[in-house]
């Protein structure tokens, strides 16, 4: 979604902020940059914030600030790690809004909904994922990659519901009404999607993946 900043109040826009640096000095601070002296990852990187502001911008609007669209999260953070799938996210955020789809003013607080708060869930629910069940590759394939990119995409929902109801934007019954049950149905397609993009790349190229180690997910399996 791409919130409208008239929809929040100064306060949220400072908490926005607020988390924003937050989480930059911690991506400047712990990230792999190193990855990105290969140029087939910094290739990989920029092109995955191109395909995601393409994605971003094939939106679909129920009313102000509540658009609907594929995220890309869950495969984001896959791929990269939760530092440079931030980067990635920013990025793509930068690009839609160069091109018009939403405003500077509310950069921060789509950061932090569309980015931030996605990429920390994704990465919680692929530890919990690492720590339960077998590391095994149909486990990485269908209940990370396809399962959580669905549920990362509901949660993202009910985060920007909460928010929006809290800040008093939107009431609850037609957040609920008109808004979090087309999140089930892009779930679906953000499942499929995520799905397919991490098969193609564990299968063709493993190195590119950096939640992914042959050794443990295919070594006598």
């Amino acid at each position: 979604m791409n919130f409208a900043p008239d929809l929040f109040s100064v306060e949220w826009h400072v908490f926005a902020i607020v988390c924003g640096i937050g989480v930059a000095a911690w991506v400047l601070r712990t990230a792999s940059w190193r990855r990105l002296t290969d140029g087939h990852q910094l290739n990989a990187l920029l092109g995955s914030a191109v395909i995601l502001t393409l994605l971003w911008s094939l939106n679909a609007g129920v009313r102000p600030g509540l658009n609907l669209h594929l995220l890309g999260a869950m495969a984001t953070t896959l791929i990269f790690g939760p530092q440079l799938a931030i980067v990635v996210m920013a990025l793509a955020l930068a690009g839609i809004t160069f091109n018009g789809s939403t405003e500077w003013a509310a950069y921060p607080l789509n950061l932090l909904v569309m980015g931030i708060v996605p990429v920390a869930v994704s990465r919680l629910y692929f530890r919990i994922v690492e720590g339960c069940l077998p590391k095994h590759f149909f486990v990485y394939i269908f209940v990370n990659a396809f399962i959580g990119a669905a549920l990362i995409v509901l949660v993202q929902g009910l985060v920007a519901s909460l928010m929006l109801t809290a800040a008093g934007a939107y009431p609850v019954d037609l957040l609920l009404s008109e808004y979090l049950p087309f999140f089930l149905l892009l779930g679906f397609a953000e499942a499929w999607l995520s799905g397919m993009t991490l098969t193609l790349l564990v299968v063709y190229h493993p190195e590119w993946v950096a939640s992914f180690d042959d050794r443990s997910y295919l070594l006598n399996k």
